[in-house]
């Protein structure tokens, strides 16, 4: 018996031994556990647990809720925690015992959660941070039979709200203030523009200004060409039809043809054309697209535009063989005014006797200190231009000498226009080509071959037509120009001066823009002629002048050499004589008598003369082509020392370039009684 009472109580000695420390633990959470609640109470009695403006509004929403559901049972829940020590605690709190914040949610009732969803979106300064207390929940709350939720409210402190605001109207003051800085510099912009505006020359053309030429609009012309493409087609309907015997379409399109003829007029683009032409283009397209429907057929279309281009092309060359001949003949042919101008001096020099007058300063016409020109010329009005432009643009006058050579027609004009208007300073020098008794023709070749019976007929009588065209490739070459000595003695000049040292030669269709007298300091580097090049990439060259098809001229020139230009040349008379120039070119000129190494002029035997002997001067000493070129540069041509009116198109002729006459005009003495009575005027 004792045994077994003795084990009994063993065990019970050692449960009791195991489970006293369980219960003394237990009753220590109860106790924590009681305190921590009544220190909740407390706390919330002073000081709810409500960190945010939308956690105090709730608190009557709380309060509101728990009465609208009195019959809500206290329930207990279970709660899992950390303590401080770290170790994970459970245990229970009663429904009752939860703040305010703690809401409960019925699955069935989706208004309350729409609601407070709503108010929260309503308010911009709300956060969607939960204001659930620490230690009152978990995330598995819903496996007891409900789901506790916090509605969202926001977090920011009122000091934070302030901060905000602050910073808010920090970036709207910034936003003011970078657009006031905007407004003013859009202002300056403004303002500067319209001061360069006011300050911009409208009168002078830029070299590169949007409105030249070159800067129009491609397609300005679009509607005359198509107009004109109409009448073309209109024709070749209009042929098909009256062939066809359809009269009617035949009438139709010849008249819409003249009405889009008149319409065009000679307008060269849209801009000048009448508003109605545009609806005369639509009714003959129309009358086009008729035509086509009814007559249209390729090969015959392809057969009628080929035969009308051919007369086209019969028609133009007809009319370039017209124009050329018209042109030489009006080039080479005196205006009334300028025939007048020498009769009415010639008349005046004999009546008044200034035959018996001479010109002053003859003692400096050799003296080889002074800057000495010569002018080969009948033409009185050009000289004067020459001579009136060189002295007014020279520092010192006095220290510049004009030699003029005329021929016998033209003597007594020439003189007495300079006795009547000598250059102010400058001295003058008259001479006439027939004085020259050297000048003969055992002496000179080409008045040996001009005086020749093959030289008569080559310029006079060879090639005579009947017809207008057939002549004019032949005019040119019976130009007399080419049978006067003024034109050939510019390769005497040490035998017309010979007391002077250098000399500077100039045509009669030339403009002197600048001061001439540094060319007197040009170093030729012992070459006899200093003279603008005027080749660019393969035009001007020497095979564009001379027959390199002859063994004479290609076996001792090269073809590629660059020519130059005669009009204004500056020549070194002492390295003339040592070299023989003028013995090389009566060597030539012999060789081609029968004019096969070149046809006509000085500038080929002049290339041939000169080879080798020629130093290039820069250039913008000579600005050539204002006698047939229409599209040169006028920066260039302004900037040039000279500019030459070499061409058809002189500055004294109404063929002349209207744009280039200005350069020689303002030369020219129109207030001068004798100009006045021969109608020579701007």
């Amino acid at each position: 018996m004792r045994d077994p009472r003795r084990r009994l109580l063993i065990s019970v000695l050692v449960l009791s031994i195991f489970f006293l420390p369980v219960m003394i633990r237990v009753a220590q959470v109860r106790a924590e556990f009681s305190d921590m609640s009544s220190i909740r109470r407390e706390h919330e009695g002073k000081f709810p647990l409500y960190d945010c403006p939308g956690c105090l509004n709730r608190q009557d929403q709380s309060n509101m809720s728990s009465a609208a559901h009195p019959d809500e049972k206290d329930i207990d829940i279970i709660v899992t925690y950390s303590d401080p020590s770290g170790a994970v605690r459970i245990s229970s709190v009663r429904s009752r015992d939860l703040s305010a914040s703690w809401v409960w949610k019925n699955p069935s009732n989706e208004n309350y959660s729409l609601t407070e969803s709503s108010q929260v979106a309503d308010d911009p300064f709300r956060s969607t941070l939960s204001c659930r207390e620490p230690g009152r929940h978990t995330p598995n709350d819903h496996q007891y039979g409900s789901e506790m939720r916090h509605p969202q409210a926001s977090a920011v402190h009122p000091l934070k709200l302030k901060r905000r605001m602050l910073r808010r109207e920090r970036r709207e003051s910034r936003t003011a203030e970078l657009i006031q800085q905007d407004k003013e510099i859009d202002n300056q912009m403004q303002e500067a523009a319209i001061k360069r505006a006011l300050e911009l020359d409208t009168t002078i053309k830029g070299r590169y200004s949007i409105w030249r030429k070159e800067y129009e609009n491609p397609n300005s012309d679009s509607t005359v060409k198509l107009m004109r493409d109409q009448i073309i087609m209109a024709r070749v309907y209009a042929t098909i039809a009256k062939a066809k015997n359809n009269i009617m379409l035949y009438d139709s399109l010849m008249e819409h043809s003249r009405k889009s003829q008149l319409a065009i007029g000679e307008a060269t683009s849209d801009s000048e054309l009448h508003p109605s032409a545009l609806d005369q283009a639509k009714a003959m397209g129309h009358i086009l697209s008729t035509a086509k429907d009814q007559l249209y057929h390729c090969m015959t279309i392809a057969r009628k535009l080929r035969a009308m281009l051919q007369s086209s092309e019969t028609n133009v060359n007809e009319l370039k063989k017209k124009s050329a001949f018209l042109i030489q003949l009006a080039a080479k042919t005196v205006p009334k005014p300028l025939h007048c101008l020498p009769l009415l001096l010639t008349t005046e020099y004999y009546l008044r006797g200034y035959e018996e007058k001479d010109f002053a300063n003859r003692e400096k016409l050799e003296d080889p200190s002074l800057y000495h020109y010569a002018i080969f010329s009948d033409n009185v009005l050009a000289a004067s231009v020459v001579v009136n432009s060189t002295v007014l643009h020279v520092k010192e006058p006095e220290k510049h000498v004009f030699h003029i050579v005329t021929d016998k027609l033209n003597l007594a004009a020439m003189k007495m226009w300079f006795l009547v208007n000598p250059p102010a300073g400058a001295a003058i020098q008259v001479q006439n080509v027939d004085d020259f008794t050297w000048l003969n023709s055992s002496y000179c070749p080409v008045l040996r071959q001009l005086e020749s019976a093959r030289m008569i007929e080559y310029y006079f009588k060879a090639h005579q037509t009947s017809s207008l065209t057939a002549g004019s490739d032949n005019l040119k070459y019976r130009n007399p120009k080419y049978l006067s000595m003024l034109n050939h003695l510019r390769f005497y000049l040490p035998e017309v001066y010979p007391k002077l040292n250098k000399i500077l030669f100039l045509d009669d269709d030339i403009v002197i823009q600048k001061d001439l007298t540094p060319l007197w300091s040009v170093n030729l580097q012992g070459m006899v002629n200093g003279a603008v090049e005027t080749c660019k990439e393969s035009f001007h060259r020497f095979d564009k002048y001379l027959n390199f098809s002859n063994p004479k001229i290609s076996e001792n020139f090269d073809p590629n050499a660059c020519g130059w230009a005669f009009g204004m040349n500056i020549f070194d008379l002492k390295e003339w004589k040592k070299r023989d120039i003028t013995g090389i070119y009566h060597h030539w000129q012999d060789m081609n008598e029968d004019r096969t190494l070149w046809k006509l002029g000085t500038l080929p035997p002049g290339l041939i003369t000169f080879y080798n002997l020629t130093y290039p001067l820069d250039r913008s000493w000579h600005g050539l082509g204002l006698g047939y070129d229409p599209a040169l540069n006028l920066t260039e041509i302004e900037n040039a020392a000279v500019v030459h009116y070499n061409g058809n198109y002189k500055p004294w002729l109404d063929l002349a370039i209207a744009k280039y006459r200005s350069y020689w005009s303002r030369y020219v003495m129109f207030d001068n009684l004798y100009l006045q009575l021969c109608n020579i005027n701007e």
